[in-house]
């Protein structure tokens, strides 16, 4: 699937500032789920100077150096992308006992996921996670997909433009939580039962006919035969072609569009972002539906082996 995307982000201040340096990560991933076909970024004022990287993520960046004064800072982007995967679970798992929970990794898989092991060890959140496992099966494909359902179906989303995202047992208390705070619930849930996730930034196809949106937010967890899988809490479906990831990390902070500081006393700042997104070839995935829609077919195929229970069986309706 074509996605066309244009994000403004300006920042404006009402007393001239220094800019200090600025991280920028708002470069779409190339990689096996998705083809960056052509991307451009300007920057308003005009930098001193701008450096092309990759972080210890893997994300493309670019970091930013400014010289003088300004009242506002302006990043324009434009992408084309293709998104590639039309089914969430085109894999097989050789091995069953590599999707029980907690998930066994190889010892050099465990040692280069351990970042993306970390849970809050918030008991409530322990006790939720908890319980979805057990009406899941204990099998981690069943539990993954259930535990994005149980999100998207008993907590209410909100827009909260700004603001870093809540930490998961409030918004498991407050029962309300913006895309980055579901996506960090779900992170810490299946870190809490010993599967590692980490959060990824992006855009998301949304409604046909309405082309404004938002950075969106989901989590991809690290799964043994299939690697790093998406799952969006707040939509209650497997990442497929409808999703566009930007960056991910093992945190928010390392995942976030842009980073920086100024320097000046006593100023005010506002930011206004604007996301504009066409999809010229819009049309019905085979795989990236609501969880509830998979329920005819399996999640995963097991190979050779008796499945354990939950691996082939989706999660319960939204």
């Amino acid at each position: 699937m074509l996605f066309e995307v244009g994000h403004l982000t300006r920042f404006t201040y009402d007393h001239p500032v220094l800019l200090e340096p600025l991280t920028v990560r708002l470069r779409p991933r190339c990689d096996v789920f998705q083809r960056l076909i052509s991307f451009d970024l300007t920057v308003e004022p005009s930098p001193e100077g701008m450096s092309q990287m990759m972080d210890v993520e893997g994300n493309a960046l670019s970091q930013v150096w400014f010289l003088g004064v300004s009242e506002s800072l302006t990043l324009r982007t434009s992408c084309t992308v293709e998104t590639l995967r039309n089914n969430p679970f085109d894999y097989i798992v050789l091995d069953p006992e590599g999707l029980r929970v907690p998930m066994v990794y190889p010892e050099a898989e465990r040692r280069a996921l351990a970042r993306y092991l970390e849970a809050s060890g918030d008991p409530a959140v322990e006790a939720f996670a908890a319980g979805v496992l057990r009406s899941a099966g204990g099998g981690a494909t069943a539990f993954l997909g259930e535990l994005c359902l149980r999100i998207a179906s008993t907590i209410s989303q909100e827009v909260r433009r700004v603001g870093d995202p809540l930490p998961a047992g409030e918004t498991l208390a407050r029962r309300t939580g913006a895309c980055r705070d579901l996506a960090v619930l779900y992170i810490d849930a299946c870190r809490s039962v010993g599967i590692a996730a980490r959060f990824v930034t992006g855009y998301e196809m949304g409604e046909p006919g309405s082309q404004e949106r938002e950075l969106h937010a989901w989590a991809e967890v690290y799964v043994n035969g299939a690697g790093w899988r998406g799952y969006d809490p707040t939509l209650g479906l497997a990442v497929a072609d409808r999703h566009v990831a930007v960056a991910a990390g093992a945190g928010p902070p390392e995942a976030a569009p842009t980073s920086g500081t100024f320097r000046g006393s006593g100023v005010a700042s506002n930011l206004e972002t604007v996301v504009n997104i066409h999809v010229p070839t819009y049309g019905p995935s085979s795989g990236e539906t609501s969880i509830r829609s998979t329920s005819r077919k399996p999640l995963a195929r097991v190979v050779g082996f008796a499945s354990p229970a939950g691996t082939s069986t989706p999660g319960p309706e939204r």
